[in-house]
């Protein structure tokens, strides 16, 4: 957590995973599918889908970090190898084509760590003329999203709907050019911008905790057994 003016908004992910859902209820009961960006946005993405009574699964889409400052990113790369960079940071960090080269390939193969790792709870979704709803913890440069929305058209859904808790005044417009809706609990107009400043309780989820959400999902999601009308005997 960074020290700053913003008072926190959300309690923890989940609180605001149901307080994003919220603002999502045209799309309840219509042909609907949550794709969450793990590790952060599987925790907002269960809130979102269980409101929503609609499927969920992922998409994997990863920040390139910057070779000497890995908090910072210069663009993003998804499951499928779509690649998105930011040229201006690219530019002002003097970045290579070597450099750029080995970043984008250590992220491709944790990405494939991953994969590898989810998918034997969660397979691919088809999303062909579904509505698909991308959820992150938050948009701070954005092209973590820019990159799944990119990924994502090549599937052919009807429609992209970005939803994030919270997003950067920056990241907010250059999303809304690419996804057919963004929607969004509030925007943050600091200088400096982190998305953990607007949460009470913030930390790292592990994978171990991806997948419990997704276990959680099942579990709430399974169709209740109603058992047979018992009858009642004559004189008893």
């Amino acid at each position: 957590m960074h020290l700053s003016g913003q008072q926190p908004i959300f309690e923890s992910r989940y609180d605001a995973g149901n307080q994003l859902a919220a603002k999502l209820t045209e799309y309840k009961g219509k042909s609907t599918i949550v794709l969450a960006i793990p590790n952060g946005g599987a925790l907002v993405a269960l809130g979102v889908a269980l409101t929503l009574e609609a499927d969920l699964n992922l998409v994997i889409s990863r920040k390139i970090p910057l070779p000497l400052s890995p908090e910072g990113g210069f663009g993003a790369v998804t499951d499928d190898g779509t690649i998105i960079l930011n040229d201006d940071m690219v530019k002002k960090a003097g970045l290579s084509r070597h450099q750029i080269n080995y970043q984008v390939n250590r992220v491709r193969a944790d990405i494939r760590q991953r994969s590898l790792l989810y998918r034997r709870e969660i397979p691919p979704a088809q999303l062909n003329d579904k509505t698909v709803i991308i959820v992150d913890d938050g948009l701070a440069s954005g092209y973590t999203m820019m990159a799944a929305v990119e990924s994502l058209r090549h599937s052919r859904p009807g429609s992209i709907i970005v939803a994030v808790p919270v997003a950067s005044a920056t990241a907010l417009p250059q999303v809304e050019k690419i996804a057919d809706k963004v929607i969004t609990c509030v925007a943050g107009f600091a200088a400096e911008f982190y998305v953990s400043d607007f949460f009470r309780y913030w930390h790292e989820p592990g994978d171990d905790e991806v997948i419990q959400c997704f276990k959680e999902w099942r579990m709430r999601r399974r169709p209740k057994i109603e058992l047979p009308e018992r009858k009642t005997l004559p004189g008893t």
